[in-house]
């Protein structure tokens, strides 16, 4: 079965994500002392989780646009309750584009 366009779409924000999460690690205790020890590797590392998370809010919205999905409720649950709800919307978001179309029609746009 080929990849449709939001698949595609829900990839690259994944994949987004997870340059973001492993950036967000960096600033945590166990990798805190060497993260602290450079500036360039501060700026280095926020770079990357600002980037990570600007790329994983459009890709995200991309998908929802390609799926007809409201691109602005998406992102927003994205933002708000990151980084559970960036995993739930790419959780449920993969769910509805192997689904008929039926399930969940409040969710579906205007």
């Amino acid at each position: 079965m080929p990849e449709t366009p939001a698949q595609r779409a829900l990839t690259a924000s994944t994949l987004a994500l997870a340059v973001a999460l492993l950036a967000l690690a960096s600033f945590l205790p166990p990798l805190l002392a060497s993260t602290l020890q450079s500036v360039l590797r501060i700026v280095v590392t926020a770079l990357a989780l600002a980037i990570g998370l600007i790329l994983h809010w459009v890709f995200l919205g991309v998908a929802a646009g390609r799926m007809e999905r409201g691109r602005a409720g998406w992102v927003g649950l994205s933002a708000a309750l990151f980084p559970i709800g960036s995993i739930a919307a790419l959780i449920l978001l993969n769910w509805y584009t192997h689904d008929s179309g039926e399930a969940a029609p409040a969710l579906r746009h205007g």
